[in-house]
C-alpha cells in the first residue's frame, strides 16, 4: 500500500477532526437549496433540484467505487485526499468536497439553455457546458494535485495528457451527463429516478463493501 493510501486511512471518519467552517458551509448550502426549492415550488419546475442530487448522488458512486479499488488491490485508489480536512468520509471524499459536489449541479443547471437545441460553437449547448466545466474541474484537480492535496498513485491516471483523459472522463464528464440525461426525462418521476437510481447504486455497494465484505475505505 503507497503512503498516501496510508495516510488517507488515518482520521477515517474521525469526528474529532471537524472543524467551524463546516457550519458556515452548510449554511450556505441550505440558503442555495432553500432558494432553489422556493423557485421549483412556485414554478413547478424541479430541474435545479434535480441536476443537483444528480451529480452529487453520481460522486457518490465513484467515490465508492474508488474506495474498493483501495481495499481490494490493497495498493492504492485512484485518487486520495490524504491532507487535513474537517472530515474524511472516504479515503478519496472529504467534506470540503462534498460541499462542492452539492452545489456543482445547480451551476451547471443555471449556465445551461432551457432550449436543448441551443447549441454553443456548432456543440449542443447542454453537451458544451459538461464538456466546458468537466475540463475546468480537471485544472483545478491537477493544482490540488500539485499542492499534494489530491494524490495520484497510478501512472495512468495523473498529470500529463494521457492520464488527464480517464480523470475527464470517468472524474467528472459522466457526471453532468448524469444531470443532463435526469432533467431531460419527460416526467417527474422519472427525472427523481435518476438520483434515486444512483444513490441506491452507492449504498447497495457500501452496503456490500463495509456489512458484507468488511472493507476499509
Amino acid at each position: 500500500m503507497t503512503e498516501s493510501a496510508r495516510q488517507s486511512l488515518i482520521g477515517l471518519r474521525d469526528w474529532t477532526t471537524l472543524q467551524w467552517y463546516v457550519v458556515p458551509l452548510l449554511a450556505l448550502l441550505f440558503f442555495i437549496y432553500v432558494r432553489e426549492v422556493r423557485e421549483a415550488r412556485k414554478t413547478g419546475n424541479w430541474d435545479c433540484i434535480i441536476a443537483g442530487a444528480a451529480i452529487l448522488s453520481a460522486d457518490f458512486v465513484n467515490e465508492t467505487v474508488n474506495g474498493w479499488i483501495l481495499a481490494l488491490s490493497g495498493y492504492s485508489a485512484l485518487w486520495l485526499v490524504p491532507g487535513p480536512t474537517a472530515f474524511r468520509v472516504f479515503v478519496g471524499l472529504n467534506a470540503e468536497i462534498v460541499f462542492m459536489f452539492a452545489i456543482l449541479g445547480i451551476i451547471y443547471f443555471r449556465t445551461v439553455s432551457d432550449d436543448p437545441n441551443e447549441k454553443i460553437l456548432g456543440i449542443p449547448d447542454r453537451w458544451f457546458w459538461a464538456l466546458l466545466y468537466s475540463a475546468i474541474c480537471v485544472f483545478v484537480e491537477t493544482f490540488l494535485n500539485r499542492g499534494r492535496l489530491l494524490i495520484w498513485d497510478y501512472s495512468w491516471w495523473n498529470r500529463h495528457t494521457l492520464g488527464l483523459v480517464p480523470i475527464f472522463l470517468f472524474g467528472y464528464l459522466w457526471f453532468f451527463l448524469a444531470a443532463k440525461f435526469a432533467i431531460e426525462r419527460k416526467t417527474l418521476g422519472a427525472k427523481i429516478a435518476v438520483p434515486v437510481a444512483l444513490s441506491s447504486i452507492g449504498f447497495a455497494l457500501n452496503l456490500i463493501g463495509f456489512g458484507v465484505l468488511g472493507l476499509t475505505y
